[in-house]
């Protein structure tokens, strides 16, 4: 059920403003992350689509909050990557003061989806993220993603060790395996986000 529902999605609009952003209604989840963590790519291997999400070589292409449909009640938000964007120092701040008007004002949204390179976890921007869900009370799922890039043994206490220093930072967070090359931890990622999409009611962990 949740593959046909992640397979619907479309791109629908991208908001340089919250104003801009569908009527805040329904149920969306929100992909966050570090611009070179593989955000795009865990998006469209999630929704089983090639070029639904901009993958680009330069980190920091989502400048926008953009807005992918999957029915008319629920959708997915692509929020800008941080950390490595090449933006004057302006517009990274508007997009740090709308990233947080936005998490913390958006009624309709259930959770982050926070993308974290398995390879270099719970860097600053991380942190913060977790924290901040954390002290606004929103749900959060980490895919440690680029686990092709280890060691099965190396993915495995990279994982437990980032689990538990998670849990220091945001108790109720989840984590999880994710490769989007080899196609690991797909289904689990899906059934993460649709669980949160098939709430109604604010936000639930």
């Amino acid at each position: 059920m949740s593959d046909s529902l992640f397979r619907r999605a479309r791109f629908r609009l991208a908001a340089h403003e919250l104003r801009q952003l569908p009527a805040d209604r329904g149920a969306e989840v929100a992909f966050a992350g570090r611009s070179n963590a593989g955000k795009s790519s865990a998006l469209n291997r999630i929704c089983d689509q090639v070029g639904l999400a901009r993958t680009s070589k330069t980190p920091g292409r989502t400048q926008q909050l953009v807005v992918f449909d999957l029915d008319e009640d629920r959708r997915l938000i692509d929020l800008p990557g941080y950390g490595y964007a090449k933006v004057p120092t302006a517009l990274r701040d508007h997009w740090r003061g709308l990233i947080d008007a936005y998490l913390s004002g958006r009624q309709s949204l259930r959770g982050v989806v926070l993308i974290m390179d398995s390879r270099h976890p719970l860097k600053d921007f991380d942190r913060l993220m977790l924290q901040y869900c954390r002290d606004i009370d929103l749900p959060c799922h980490v895919l440690m993603t680029k686990v092709d890039k280890l060691s099965r043994g190396d993915a495995a206490s990279t994982l437990l060790s980032t689990r538990r220093e998670m849990g220091l930072l945001c108790p109720r967070a989840t984590i999880q395996a994710f490769s989007s090359l080899d196609r690991i931890g797909i289904d689990e990622a899906r059934a993460a986000i649709a669980a949160w999409l098939s709430t109604t009611g604010p936000a639930a962990g």
